[in-house]
């Protein structure tokens, strides 16, 4: 029995766990887990001490996808310690199981990480007792779950739990108490391994079973479903494939053409792009006869002399260059015309049609009479004290700046609102641009487009004389008025 005892424990320690499958049939087990005790003298079901360690071996064999049948050899001990009652004996068990499979394709598949399993059977008992030595024998009808844990396609964890249900015979299993109330759970955990060579008729390393190309030449490498490895995934095994790393098609012998155009990449000048047979597979979008790795504006159709970009307006001048691209103009002024000859460019001059200043945007300078008129209003334009209402005296100013708004179409002018620094700043800020508004309104209401006026309060931050002086507070309540184009 000791020499039984050292074989399993070296045994458990040298094999790795494993279960059969449809490819390797047959299954080779080893396990270690412990025997509980239910009998006349007590309950020890799921107790956890003490222990009553067993092991075991295992030999199954795969029938089909649902069932697998095994041949299961328990030994080990098992007793009962209620303080009162003791006794220790020992087990020995034969027993041919039925196993249904969860993984069997309709639950799970059959190589899935997790297997899931149910298994009934019948067996028989051989009982001893460590003290007397005396033996019998019973016939025990397990019924058991457990699952498989997939280390590796050949290797398995096992996890199991059975119900040992003892049909006495001698009534040994009671250790000579008598009675035929005794039955037995085993909790274990064991390792599987499978084995048996399949069939591989082309002896390319995969099984008949799972070869999907089970003619493949000899010497030829193939992938885990047993066909001719195409690395590319073109369709073209690799070993007919003159371009055996890149993906292509059937005519070039798999070479690829990339851009579709009907040269293969190695003949072709642009490989990545579709283009032309006369221009070696190079493409020219804009048709102007320059092909586009060379045409400095491939979309547009071009003169060589831009390197196939375009001068549209004809002035000499590329259209990327050319503010002015439909339009003839000058260099100086980058290719834009300047109709009225004053050096400012018609896309920039507010008045195309006359002469007038740079600094005014082409505009002549601002009128002798309008200055004139802006002037007055310095002193000219009063307002209701702290209020916006324009007093009447105000009106004949307001007027002839009416008139010269008219006169003017190209004037926008700013109307610029500012107080002395008597009372609280805000308020004088808000009074400011309140007087603009008002101006505003006026010129409006005699016909002045309203987007050509702009107003503005600028309160007491202004000021163009000393407000410690009443004159020179007099001058600092005022409103600007400003031509800008």
């Amino acid at each position: 029995m000791k020499k039984l005892i050292t074989t399993l424990f070296f045994a458990v320690i040298l094999l790795s766990a494993f279960a059969q499958n449809s490819n390797q049939k047959w299954g080779f087990g080893l396990y270690v887990g412990e025997t509980q005790y239910k009998g006349v003298l007590g309950n020890g079901f799921f107790k956890m001490y003490p222990a009553y360690p067993m092991g075991g071996l295992l030999l199954s064999s795969y029938l089909d996808n649902n069932f697998d049948a095994a041949l299961q050899l328990d030994f080990g001990s098992y007793g009962y310690d209620n303080h009162t009652d003791f006794f220790l004996a020992r087990k020995l068990d034969a027993d041919l199981l039925l196993k249904y499979k969860f993984s069997n394709g309709y639950f799970l598949k059959e190589d899935a990480l997790f297997q899931p399993f149910l298994a009934v059977g019948a067996g028989i008992a051989s009982y001893s007792d460590y003290k007397t030595a005396a033996d019998g024998m019973d016939i025990l009808v397990p019924v058991g779950a457990g699952i498989k844990f997939a280390v590796s396609p050949d290797n398995l964890i096992d996890l199991q739990y059975q119900f040992l249900y003892n049909i006495n015979l001698t009534n040994r299993g009671n250790v000579g108490e008598g009675g035929n109330k005794l039955n037995f759970i085993t909790h274990s955990l064991g390792i599987i391994f499978n084995f048996g060579a399949p069939k591989d008729t082309d002896k390319d390393g995969v099984p008949d079973k799972l070869d999907k190309c089970p003619g493949t030449p000899a010497g030829v490498s193939v992938n885990a479903d047993g066909c001719p490895l195409d690395s590319d995934g073109d369709g073209i095994a690799d070993h007919l494939d003159k371009c055996p790393n890149k993906a292509g098609l059937a005519i070039f012998n798999g070479c690829p053409d990339s851009d579709g155009d009907g040269i293969q990449d190695s003949e072709d000048k642009c490989p990545t792009v579709k283009g032309l047979a006369a221009l070696s597979g190079c493409p020219d979008t804009d048709g102007d006869g320059i092909i586009d790795s060379e045409d400095n504006c491939p979309t547009v159709k071009g003169i060589a002399a831009f390197k196939g970009c375009p001068d549209t307006d004809g002035d000499g001048i590329m259209d990327s260059e050319d503010r002015c691209p439909t339009v003839k103009g000058i260099k100086e002024l980058q290719g834009c015309p300047d109709g009225d000859g004053d050096g400012v460019a018609d896309i920039d001059d507010k008045c195309p049609t006359v002469a007038g200043l740079k600094e005014n945007k082409g505009c002549p300078a601002v009128k002798e009479e309008a200055l004139k008129v802006f002037t007055q209003a310095l002193t000219g334009i009063l307002f209701e004290t702290g209020k916006d209402i324009i007093k009447p005296v105000s009106f004949p100013i307001l007027n002839n700046v009416v008139d010269i708004m008219k006169g003017n179409p190209e004037y926008i002018l700013e109307i610029n609102g500012h107080t002395d620094n008597v009372g609280d700043d805000a308020k004088n800020l808000d009074l400011s641009t309140r007087r603009a508004i008002s101006v505003k309104n006026y010129l409006t209401g005699k016909g002045v487009d309203p987007a050509r006026l702009l107003p503005k309060g600028y309160g007491e931050t202004m000021p163009v004389a000393d407000n410690a002086t009443a004159a020179g507070r007099t001058k600092n309540r005022r409103v600007e008025f400003k031509v800008i184009f």
